[in-house]
């Protein structure tokens, strides 16, 4: 019985935010009278939230470090799109090289707080406030109250997808939409959205069993096998199921192919590299890590600096999203952020967290975003509503972490 209850537990541990998504997702659906899932909607639910999955990645990494946050990405993704505008509208440049020092902007504002930070001991708290409001007012002086039109690649990556394959009728075994009573049904699936989704799944399916042998042959403790298996049949449904209702709108957005792109790098820095293993070991004991040969200064710089040049993608993709430059953008972003990492189970102490995390909880401030939105919710009451989740999300984890302690 304790063995049962034990396995209980470490598995709610491990997919209780999985979990509390599907039940917001089931709660905004039954609100909404089923309009959260229409196929248009799923596909604004990445093309609006992207911003959200690109900075809690940069974010996650900042909050590893020792739970230190960055207070400026929303001015920062300002400043991005207002370079963008800049370069692209008001001199004329070619929109791949507007791109580019627009990234590069990002990236020299990471740097420079880096620095600050690393360098000269400024507490991140006041360094990224600080680079809040000057990021914010340089936004204001180059748009100088103005909306600039943007064109080209930006919005070919804000809101494009990848043509079609296979342009087809829907064959009639594969058309639910009757069936799910959604509105404006498709005339036809997009066959290049079946076809990745599939092909993800399979991958998925495979790295999970290649992961749980190789841990077997090291000798480390592994899922139960009935466990695992439930895990891939759960995973394989829902990547398909996803993938089918965004073939049932446009298709494959290109906005997907950066996300997914950015988790695989990501995910691969935080768990398979030296420097990922650093930024955990600074996060568990500064102190100790400094004493174990990591170089702490270099380490904070790092993760600024790339804190900056991601808040550059996102002030990118949310310029191509809107087709504009504008004034305006990216208030309270750093709040969708910073919440999308302790939603996903990031400690306010540092050195837990992880990359998954962060998108299952970016997801889960997406819905509550779109879904709120759809109801038609005040948006005070919406930012009421997503000030207590994250409140509650960090009082969960104090719990669960004083309980094992005592355990």
């Amino acid at each position: 019985m304790n063995k049962f209850k034990d396995s209980m537990d470490r598995t709610l541990r491990q997919y209780g935010m999985i979990i509390a998504l599907v039940a917001i997702i089931v709660f905004f659906v039954f609100m909404t009278g089923g309009r959260l899932i229409w196929p248009r909607n799923v596909s604004m639910l990445v093309r609006q939230n992207a911003y959200v999955l690109i900075l809690a990645i940069g974010m996650m990494f900042c909050i590893l470090t020792g739970g230190n946050v960055d207070l400026s990405v929303g001015s920062l993704v300002a400043l991005v799109s207002a370079m963008s505008g800049l370069t692209l509208t008001t001199l004329g440049l070619p929109s791949w090289l507007a791109i580019l020092i627009s990234l590069l902007t990002g990236l020299l504002a990471g740097i420079w707080q880096g620095f600050w930070i690393a360098y000269v001991k400024v507490p991140p708290f006041i360094a990224t406030l600080s680079g809040m409001l000057v990021f914010r007012g340089i936004d204001n002086i180059i748009l100088d109250g103005q909306t600039l039109p943007l064109s080209g690649l930006y919005t070919t990556i804000g809101t494009g997808s990848v043509p079609d394959i296979v342009p087809d009728t829907i064959p009639d075994f594969l058309h639910i939409g009757d069936l799910l009573q959604l509105q404006n049904k498709p005339e036809y699936l997009n066959a290049t959205m079946l076809f990745t989704g599939l092909v993800l799944s399979v991958i998925y399916v495979l790295a999970v069993i290649f992961s749980r042998q190789s841990k077997k042959r090291r000798g480390y403790e592994v899922q139960p096998l009935g466990q695992t298996i439930a895990k891939i049949i759960a995973f394989f449904i829902a990547i398909n199921l996803f993938s089918y209702w965004l073939a049932m709108d446009d298709g494959l957005p290109i906005m997907l192919i950066l996300l997914v792109a950015l988790y695989a790098i990501y995910t691969f820095i935080a768990n398979k590299t030296v420097l990922g293993r650093h930024i955990y070991a600074m996060g568990g004991n500064i102190k100790a890590a400094e004493l174990s040969g990591v170089n702490t200064k270099k380490m904070m710089f790092l993760v600024y600096a790339n804190m900056g040049l991601l808040a550059g993608v996102a002030g990118i993709v949310t310029a191509g999203r809107l087709m504009a430059a504008s004034p305006n953008v990216g208030q309270g972003f750093e709040l969708d952020a910073i919440g999308a990492c302790f939603i996903g189970g990031a400690s306010a102490y540092g050195g837990v967290g992880t990359i998954w995390g962060a998108v299952v909880g970016a997801f889960i401030m997406g819905v509550m975003n779109n879904g709120m939105s759809i109801m038609g919710l005040d948006v005070f009451l919406q930012s009421v509503a997503k000030g207590l989740v994250v409140l509650f999300a960090v009082a969960f984890d104090m719990y669960s972490k004083s309980k094992s302690r005592l355990g």
